[in-house]
């Protein structure tokens, strides 16, 4: 415990640090985006007890979600462009009023895409477990690592690092997991496979989809009777 304390006390103070500190994006950004969801709510509300996937684009054109996953009921809610601060802003709209027993999160990739660092994507994602926790205290959450990108591939140092710190957090709370994507997600010469991207080297096709789906899947908690 003496050293996760320290490690949090560590990420704290290198995040308030200035050459450390990016301007935040403004999170009002997403309002149309909260306002789609909040109508899809009230016309098909979604069940407490379900997963809820939230992140980014790479949740958001997760087309197959409910095909992937047939035997969980969960809940696609990714807005294009977000960064962990963004979904954190929005917790109550995206996660918490569904009162999930899982939350499976992609974020980080387009906060160090925008120049903030490992240290900063980490702590904001202990401040998303913190607020879940604070009103789910059973919830589990499961972090999908940062995928190693075409687009993207000059910040996979930042990358690793952001994962690696969360990797390890993940060790320290039974009701935290952590997706390791980023392996599948290279070829035999350690650089981003080919295979799995849309054309703007950025984004999943199919093929990586089906890759998440299967580390992704080990990790989902079965279903409350």
């Amino acid at each position: 415990m003496k050293s996760l304390l320290s490690l949090l006390t560590m990420v704290i103070a290198l995040t308030a640090l200035p050459s450390l500190t990016q301007a935040e994006d403004d999170p009002s950004r997403w309002n149309g985006s909260m306002k789609e969801f909040q109508e899809e709510d009230s016309e098909k509300p979604f069940p407490k007890g379900g997963i809820v996937f939230a992140g980014s684009s790479s949740i958001r054109m997760w087309k197959s979600l409910n095909e992937d996953f047939p035997k969980h009921t969960v809940l696609r809610r990714g807005f294009g462009g977000s960064q962990m601060s963004d979904l954190l802003h929005h917790i109550d709209t995206v996660v918490l009023k569904h009162e999930p027993r899982q939350v499976v999160i992609y974020e980080g990739d387009n906060d160090i895409g925008k120049g903030k660092t490992a240290e900063r994507v980490f702590a904001d994602y202990i401040r998303v477990i913190d607020r879940i926790h604070a009103k789910l205290p059973d919830c589990h959450v499961t972090f999908i690592a940062i995928k190693p990108s075409l687009k993207r591939w000059a910040l996979a140092p930042e990358m690793t690092k952001a994962n690696g710190l969360i990797e390890k957090f993940s060790e320290t709370d039974e009701r935290l997991s952590y997706a390791d994507v980023w392996k599948p997600g290279l070829n035999d010469r350690g650089t981003p496979r080919e295979d799995v991207f849309l054309k703007d080297g950025l984004h999943l096709n199919e093929k990586g989809y089906q890759m998440w789906t299967r580390v992704i899947g080990k990790l989902l908690t079965p279903e409350k009777k």
